[in-house]
């Protein structure tokens, strides 16, 4: 019997590859039906996140010690300081790879022996949900695939995509100020191929249904290895077509609707999240159209794309509201925000092993507040990553600095404000609604690397020094350590969390606009029975204010319950008075009377 996953599965294949659709539908059936037979445990239940669940982004050689691999330092690491406010692991790309720090994939379907082996990345899948890299926009120049294109083999002569370097390309997107296309050398004759990040990271030809059945059925060895949720990197650049700017095609979505339908027949608690670092209105399209057909569990408040989207917009609105000391911006922005369906959320981080991403911001924050950012940026020791525009003029793509030094000067340290200022920032990320990404730096407020940036020559180095566990664990121990009393002060937030339904990554969020130098949330959770009034204050200046409780709550309360300091405090004739020194964030609880 058909369902309704292989229906949808069938339209969009038929939309991508025309009279080649129907073929391509009988191979991936068989992949998936093989797929199913080898897999029996892996067809139950459904994709599903609470308030437990926090993800930390990590590269599988961040710790490094002697006499064990890696990973298994990652795992030592996890283990001893985080097995119990962190549930989900994003190990960036794990694979043997050429450049980009693991981003130019060499095979997709072997660990790095430099990091460690299966064994290990099966390890920590006992322990903790596996986030994997997808990265599948394109591949290595080094990858089997490609020499194999180079020596024009089949079936890998068509899996990638040769121009004539005469054609007008001037509508494409670009993501980098490098060129397009790059010369190859081919058993028959030169070639350019089309190269969307680098000359070492060749796109795939998914116009060529081969392709994207190879890389379903990496996406299903990735499952069977432990993946729990996979990341679509760059998923927006997949699809191209020259005369469009080839980003965020509707045959993108198309792909990544077909990659959701087959995950919801073979595995469907697994879960996608897609990587889009575009602006927010093309961002949140990645959830996809609402399951009106009844796919997966027949509930039309299903989407039929991402369970999880990147939320691009926050990490430069939040630079924006501390460096500003107004979260008006963040506010505004913040008070529309929801996730369309059940079990979808947003993927909320500041930090990540890039840059923060500028283009999220457009529409957003105005050229003075952009340049701002920048102009803060390099007086604070990082630098500023550009792109090509259409008209060959370029303009910010992403800043390359550490939050940390970001937020904190690094050339005027002040420990007791710096520390307070991250921390009220990490805060806000925790507050919420969706799902936290945590980038392993943030844990520890690390500071720009720039020996990292001049042993590579590139700027995204600057944040993503590696750690020698040992001297490491000797900061941790040490309490007057500024790593030590930011991962403390981190830790606390996290147990905290964890233990609040009003946290749930769907739970209602409601903004208030209190304050102009505060931001504000209201946290409630399904059944309306406990509430969280999250309180941050963005600017380093005191700040006194009253809240109403009736406008709150449709009962009354005696007392707000502080669940940082783990002290009461009442309210007195229906208000509440709040005081915020600088940088100063609350999580205040309350039970909703009328229960």
């Amino acid at each position: 019997m058909i369902n309704s996953n292989e229906i949808h599965i069938q339209r969009h294949l038929e939309f991508l590859y025309g009279k080649d659709g129907e073929q391509t539908w009988w191979k991936l059936r068989n992949l998936i039906d093989d797929f199913k037979e080898r897999n029996p445990n892996l067809q139950a239940g459904e994709f599903e996140l609470t308030e437990k669940d926090v993800v930390l982004i990590t590269y599988g050689d961040q710790f490094q010690e002697n006499n064990s691999t890696y990973l298994q330092s990652l795992q030592k690491f996890l283990d001893t300081y985080l097995e119990y406010n962190v549930n989900w692991i994003h190990i960036l790309p794990f694979f043997p790879y050429s450049s980009d720090d693991g981003f130019s994939v060499i095979d997709y379907e072997a660990v790095d022996p430099s990091l460690g082996t299966w064994d290990d990345i099966q390890a920590l899948a006992n322990k903790y949900q596996l986030m994997f890299d997808a990265v599948i926009n394109h591949i290595s120049r080094e990858s089997s695939w490609f020499k194999s294109f180079q020596r024009h083999e089949d079936p890998f002569k068509d899996f990638f995509i040769p121009v004539d370097p005469a054609t007008d390309l001037s509508s494409i997107f670009r993501p980098r100020a490098l060129p397009l296309l790059t010369p190859v050398e081919t058993k028959n004759n030169d070639a350019h191929v089309w190269t969307t990040f680098s000359d070492d990271q060749i796109d795939l030809n998914f116009s060529n249904p081969q392709v994207l059945l190879e890389i379903i059925n990496v996406l299903l060895f990735y499952v069977e290895r432990g993946a729990r949720l996979i990341r679509l990197d760059a998923i927006g650049y997949i699809w191209k077509i020259i005369g469009t700017s080839s980003l965020n095609l509707p045959q993108a979505h198309s792909v990544v609707k077909i990659i959701r339908s087959v995950l919801n027949i073979a595995a469907p608690q697994v879960g996608i999240i897609t990587e889009t670092n575009v602006p927010h209105k093309e961002n949140i399209k990645y959830f996809g159209d609402p399951d009106v057909s009844g796919l997966g569990n027949g509930e039309a408040d299903q989407g039929d794309e991402a369970h999880m989207v990147y939320q691009f917009s926050l990490a430069p609105l939040t630079l924006h509201a501390f460096t500003s000391g107004d979260s008006t911006i963040l506010s505004n922005w913040a008070e529309n925000l929801r996730a369309p369906y059940r079990n979808s959320a947003f993927f909320n981080f500041i930090a990540s092993h890039d840059g923060i991403g500028m283009m999220p911001a457009k529409g957003l924050l105005s050229e003075d507040d952009i340049q701002t950012l920048v102009d803060r940026t390099l007086s604070h020791g990082g630098e500023v990553s550009f792109k090509t525009n259409s008209d060959g003029s370029k303009s910010v793509y992403e800043l390359n600095i550490t939050l940390f030094d970001a937020l904190n000067n690094p050339f005027d340290e002040d420990p007791e404000t710096d520390i307070k200022r991250f921390l009220a920032s990490q805060a806000l990320m925790l507050s919420l609604a969706g799902v936290p990404g945590i980038y392993i730096h943030s844990l520890f407020g690390s500071r720009n690397c720039l020996s990292c940036v001049k042993k590579t020559g590139r700027a995204r180095s600057i944040n993503r020094e590696k750690f020698n566990l040992q001297d490491l664990q000797r900061k941790l121990s040490d309490p007057n350590n500024v790593i030590s009393r930011v991962f403390q002060g981190y830790n606390k937030l996290l147990k905290i969390r964890r233990d609040q339904a009003a946290f749930h990554p769907g739970a209602l969020q409601i903004v208030l606009k209190i304050n102009p130098h505060i931001f504000s949330l209201l946290r409630s959770d399904g059944d309306s029975k406990t509430h969280i009034l999250c309180l941050i204050n963005t600017s380093a200046i005191k700040q006194k204010f009253v809240i109403e409780i009736k406008k709150l709550f449709p009962g009354t309360t005696s007392h707000f319950y502080n669940l940082l300091e783990e002290e009461s405090s009442p309210v007195v004739n229906g208000k509440f008075d709040i005081v915020l020194d600088g940088y100063d964030y609350l999580w205040l609880y309350s039970e909703n009377p009328a229960h």
